[in-house]
């Protein structure tokens, strides 16, 4: 067996030879999906209900990735502004949470398909509920630590992981990586960029809850001062009398999951990669302070919020941009302003490009599709060069790095782990790789779980959306 490998940098301690050891093998199942975040939920559930014995495993004690364990505030838009374009399982679980949420929660956001605000806590149940009734075994406080390769190098034969019973194999037909980093993928040996043409990378965010707000007050307070929803003014005003430092100048998001309990996305934290535990470490830290003083502004400036209390910040930082692998097709900004469709769409996208300063004093880039437009998502751009039974999932698809900062966001994770999983089904059926599989079938399955891939989609066929693109561009 051969093993994958990652380059771990400079060794500036030297290193050891660790004494060969036998593994034991505590696991054996036909899909084995690394990573619980909206693409590996969506990936487990759609294999495991296509008659795969599939198992999930995760770092933290719950499912949810960035929705839970950086409580990022809500949901990214599923529509196109005209149309939901993200259904499927990615819709149902958003839906099921507004209806685990309270009576009030249900009333306001019954009808909501964008910017939906998430209740963390209750997201972790649904997801929990999810995976369990499809038959999912979940594994959590678990981390991969290696890969074991076929002798060919061609195919993932399992991961080493460890956790607090110690050290073990995991054997697997298929796997997905669902890591949002190409954990899996990176220790395959698949190439991958990470960041801009001199590396750098979008900031991290430190998300949070406060609670004992008054939202009345604070809808007041914007009546009478004509202030925006993400406080333009007012953060204006506090950076120009030192409360604030500089960089951007409005909030990210309040998401208002009750009328005394807010979450919030505001500011960022520079030079963070998501790859490197290092990092991390000092991105937490960092995000912490930074969230003590921006609830010192918002109790001195912001009415309605003068007794706010934080009641939880970001396990980590909500990280936006890490790797992107190499796959058998790189989707490009060309494709995205082009609203292109492809003959292997499995998803539409059309949420924005939404690239973030990588310091204080840069600039940020937003690109928007005309309301009713959106690009196709091709099945290529989930297959690592290289690896003939794995998938990648979530926002280190191959890409460029303007359409990574459009894909990368959870329902449109949702929607790519979901074809994933349904593929993974449709190879093990077969005997099949990842390549082998047939798309129109893997699309005519899609379809009849409720996924969107246009108006007019033929499977095999690439013909989605053409009306609306062509009028589109006949409107610029």
């Amino acid at each position: 067996m051969n093993y994958g490998h990652m380059n771990y940098g400079h060794m500036k301690y030297g290193q050891i030879t660790l004494p060969s050891a036998a593994v034991p093998v505590s696991r054996e199942v036909d899909v084995l999906v690394i990573g619980g975040g909206a693409a590996g939920i969506a990936a487990a559930i759609s294999a495991a209900e296509g008659g795969a014995s599939t198992m999930i495993v995760e770092q933290r004690g719950y499912l949810g990735g960035m929705g839970t364990v950086a409580l990022v505030p809500a949901f990214c838009p599923y529509t196109d502004k005209v149309k939901p374009i993200i259904r499927g399982l990615g819709l149902k679980l958003m839906e099921r949470m507004k209806q685990a949420c309270d009576p009030g929660y249900q009333e306001e956001y019954r009808e909501m398909l964008d910017w939906v605000p998430i209740d963390p806590e209750v997201l972790k149940r649904v997801y929990d509920d999810a995976i369990l009734e499809s038959g999912v075994t979940p594994l959590f406080h678990t981390f991969v630590y290696d890969v074991v390769l076929s002798p060919n190098g061609q195919s993932v034969e399992g991961v080493i992981v460890v956790n607090k019973s110690g050290r073990s194999f995991i054997r697997c037909r298929y796997i997905i990586d669902c890591t949002g980093d190409g954990d899996i993928a990176a220790l395959s040996g698949v190439p991958f960029q990470k960041g801009g043409e001199e590396g750098e990378l979008q900031p991290g965010s430190m998300c949070y809850l406060l609670a004992n707000v008054d939202r009345k007050e604070f809808s007041r307070f914007l009546e009478e001062t004509g202030d925006t929803g993400q406080l333009h003014r007012t953060v204006e005003q506090a950076i120009a009398e030192g409360a604030l430092p500089e960089g951007r100048k409005s909030i990210s998001g309040l998401a208002w999951v009750s009328d005394y309990l807010v979450g919030v996305n505001f500011g960022h934290v520079f030079g963070v990669d998501g790859t490197k535990a290092e990092e991390l470490t000092r991105g937490a830290i960092e995000g912490r302070r930074t969230v003590l003083r921006q609830l010192e502004f918002f109790q001195k400036y912001v009415p309605g919020f003068g007794h706010a209390h934080l009641v939880a910040s970001g396990e980590q930082l909500g990280i936006r941009e890490t790797r992107r692998i190499q796959g058998d097709y790189t989707l490009t900004v060309d494709d995205f302003i082009a609203a292109r469709s492809f003959p292997d769409d499995i998803a539409r996208n059309a949420y924005y490009i939404d690239i973030h300063l990588a310091t204080s004093k840069s600039d940020m880039t937003f690109n928007h599709l005309p309301p009713g437009v959106s690009h196709g998502v091709p099945y290529r751009v989930m297959l690592p060069v290289g690896i003939r039974n794995l998938w990648v999932a979530g926002r280190s698809v191959s890409s460029d790095r303007a359409v990574q900062g459009s894909l990368r966001v959870m329902p449109n994770c949702f929607s790519m782990g979901q074809a994933c999983g349904t593929a993974a089904s449709l190879a093990l059926r077969d005997g099949a790789d990842s390549r082998s599989i047939s798309i129109p079938e893997l699309q005519q399955r899609l379809l009849e779980q409720d996924v969107w891939l246009g108006e007019d989609f033929v499977p095999g066929t690439g013909a989605a959306d053409s009306r609306e693109a062509r009028e589109a561009g006949e409107g610029h």
